[in-house]
């Protein structure tokens, strides 16, 4: 019997979630239109045991949905969910700051875990 678990993100750009789970290496990712809308779409991470993971868009933010006795994952849900959420917000901070004419320069990995981004605008006079 399965029991489905919803756990709230604060992911709300389907581009920034996708690039984030993509640096993860998770890349076989599935888009699934949301049934009775034609702007929202769902992610779906397949898992081998059949189980998929997805990232349901509630009108406000994409939640993780997914039957935590079929976790297959490398690691546990917490980690992932923490490992999403620093990598959805270096996406979000490199996207942003390149519409106001940033470019990142640097993206470094620090020894306790944290990510250093380092991004350039120049002036043009």
């Amino acid at each position: 019997m399965s029991h489905f678990t919803y756990i709230k993100t604060q992911f709300q750009n389907i581009i920034y979630l996708e690039k984030a789970l993509q640096k993860l290496n998770l890349t076989k990712i599935k888009h699934e239109r949301i049934k009775n809308s034609l702007n929202s779409i769902d992610l779906v991470i397949p898992q081998s045991n059949g189980y998929d993971i997805k990232f349901i868009w509630n009108n406000h933010e994409y939640e993780l949905m997914t039957d935590i006795s079929f976790w297959s994952q490398s690691q546990s849900i917490e980690t992932f969910i923490d490992n999403v959420g620093q990598q959805y917000a270096c996406e979000l901070i490199i996207g942003e700051s390149q519409k106001m004419d940033f470019q990142p320069v640097d993206d470094q990995q620090e020894i306790n875990g944290s990510t250093t981004l380092v991004l350039q605008r120049w002036n043009n006079l």
